[in-house]
C-alpha cells in the first residue's frame, strides 16, 4: 500500500525559520500528540524561498482536542479534520490551519471525499495529497518525509506530478486541474512543466471543472493571473481546453502582455469580446462570481479598449482628476497590455504639476445660483459640472477666473446637454 512506500529522511534545522508564535503553536500540539509541518511552507522552504507566510500543520490530534488546547480555534472543516487555530490574544492576527491525519474514501461528487477516516500515519496522509511537491512534511526533529523521494526530485526538476495515478487524482477532485496550472508558476524560478501523464489526465477530465464551485475556480484563476508567468500558463490552459470550459462563449486572447494585477489580466484575457463592458462584467460575475469591485473595474477597462490616450495637458489633467489612483494604474496596465502608448501617458501625468486649486470645484451650486439666478435643477447642475471640467482642463487657480467662463456661453438659453461634465475620456 502507499503508506509503506520508501521514505527518504533528511534532517534540517528549521527553528530559525519559524516565528515565535509558530514555535509556540507547534510546541503545544507536540505536548499532546504528534505534528508535522506540511503544504506550501515545506515546498517554499526546500526551494529556498521566503517562508514568512501561513504555516499548515498535520497532527494526530482530533479537531476537538486541538480546540481544547486553543480555545479560540475555528472549526471551519471539522468533518474533514481541518480547524483554524487562533491564539488567545485577540490582537494576534496569526492563524494556523491544522488538519488531523486522515485517509479519504471515494470522491462521489468530484470535489470532496465521501467519507474521511482519521488516522496516525503521516505516510498515508501524504499519499492522498495532490502533487508530489505538496506531499512532503517536516517532523518535530527536523526530518523531511518525502514518499519515494519524488517530491524533492520533482521540486528540483520543476515538474508538476500527481501522487499516484494522475487520472485517479484528477477524477477525484476537479479543482486539482486549476491547482496544477497555478503551481506551474515557479515565480522567479520561471515555469515548471506538467508531467505527461498529468497533462493527459487533465485533457481527458476537463468536464470535472463543472463540479467545482465558481468561487473556487476564480480563487485559483486569480492566483494564476497574479503570477509572473501569466501568458505562458494561460496559453497552456487554452491548449488543454480549460479556458473554453471556465469562460464558455467568451472570446479570449492569451497572447497579450499581462501584468501582475489579476482583474486587469482578466480584462485583457477577455478583451476580444465584442459585448459592452457592462455585459462582459455581468457574464463574468455569473461564470466566476467576481466581486462588485472587480466587475466595475473590468467593465470600465473593457469600454476603453478602443480609446487612445490624448496627451494634451487638459486631457491628462482630467484623467488624473476624474479617475481614482487605483483605476489610473489599472488602465495604464491594461493599455500597455494592448500595446498602446501607456508609458507616454504615464510620463505626461508625471510631468504635470499638481492642480493649482486642487481637484474639487471652486464654484459650488450655492455660489453659481447666486451669480446666475438659476434655481436648483438640471441646468444649474450641468453648468456647475461644465465649469469644474474647464477649471481642471485649464488649471484655473481662482473662483473669479472660473466665473469668467460664463461669458463664453449662453447659459440662460443654450441646451445644457451640450455642456460636458468632468469625465474621462
Amino acid at each position: 500500500m502507499r503508506g509503506e512506500a520508501k521514505v527518504p529522511v533528511l534532517e534540517v534545522e528549521i527553528g530559525e525559520f519559524l516565528g515565535d508564535d509558530d514555535l509556540m503553536v507547534l510546541g503545544k500540539i507536540w505536548e499532546h500528540g504528534k505534528a508535522w509541518i506540511v503544504g506550501g511552507w515545506v515546498r517554499d522552504f526546500l526551494s529556498g524561498r521566503d517562508v514568512s507566510g501561513c504555516l499548515d500543520i498535520a497532527t494526530t490530534l482530533k479537531p476537538d482536542e486541538v480546540k481544547e488546547i486553543f480555545p479560540r480555534t475555528l472549526l471551519v472543516g471539522e468533518e474533514y479534520g481541518t480547524v483554524i487555530v487562533r491564539l488567545e490574544e485577540e490582537s494576534n492576527e496569526g492563524i494556523w490551519e491544522v488538519t488531523t491525519l486522515r485517509s479519504d474514501g471515494g470522491y462521489g461528487d468530484g470535489r470532496r471525499p465521501d467519507n474521511v477516516s482519521f488516522g496516525d500515519d503521516i505516510l498515508v496522509d501524504l499519499s492522498r495529497r495532490d502533487f508530489t511537491i505538496n506531499a512532503m512534511a517536516i517532523s518535530q526533529n527536523g526530518e523531511i518525509i518525502d514518499i519515494e523521494g519524488r517530491g524533492m526530485e520533482d521540486l528540483g526538476a520543476g515538474v508538476i506530478r500527481t501522487v499516484g495515478n494522475a487520472a485517479d487524482r484528477i477524477s477525484e477532485d476537479g479543482l486539482r486541474i486549476m491547482r496544477a496550472f497555478r503551481f506551474l508558476d515557479d515565480s522567479e524560478g520561471g515555469m515548471r512543466t506538467l508531467d505527461r501523464a498529468l497533462s493527459d489526465a487533465i485533457r481527458s477530465n476537463v468536464q470535472m471543472l463543472e463540479r467545482v464551485s465558481k468561487e473556487r475556480i476564480w480563487s485559483e484563476l486569480c492566483m494564476i493571473l497574479s503570477g509572473g508567468n501569466v501568458k505562458q500558463i494561460l496559453e497552456l490552459m487554452g491548449e488543454h481546453g480549460i479556458l473554453d470550459s471556465i469562460l464558455p462563449d467568451i472570446d479570449h486572447d492569451c497572447g497579450l502582455e499581462f501584468s501582475n494585477n489579476p482583474r486587469v489580466n482578466l480584462a485583457l484575457l477577455c478583451s476580444p469580446e465584442e459585448n459592452s463592458g457592462k455585459e462582459l462584467s455581468l457574464t463574468l460575475r455569473e461564470l466566476l462570481k467576481i466581486s462588485n469591485d472587480d466587475s466595475l473595474s473590468i467593465s470600465f477597462l473593457h469600454d476603453t479598449k478602443n480609446v487612445d490616450f490624448d496627451l494634451s495637458p487638459g486631457s491628462v489633467r482630467r484623467f488624473r482628476t476624474f479617475l481614482p489612483e487605483y483605476l489610473q494604474r489599472e488602465l495604464l496596465f491594461y493599455s500597455e497590455g494592448l500595446g498602446k502608448n501607456a508609458m507616454e501617458m504615464e510620463d505626461a501625468i508625471n510631468s504635470l504639476p499638481e492642480n493649482s486649486a486642487g481637484n474639487s470645484p471652486l464654484i459650488d451650486g450655492n455660489i453659481l445660483s447666486e451669480v446666475t439666478g438659476l434655481e436648483p435643477g438640471r441646468r444649474l447642475g450641468k453648468l456647475k459640472g461644465w465649469l469644474h471640467r474647464r477649471q481642471i482642463e485649464e488649471d484655473l487657480p481662482s473662483s473669479e477666473q472660473v466665473l469668467e467662463l460664463l461669458e463664453e456661453i449662453d447659459w440662460k438659453e443654450e441646451d445644457p446637454e451640450k455642456w460636458k461634465n468632468l469625465s474621462w475620456p
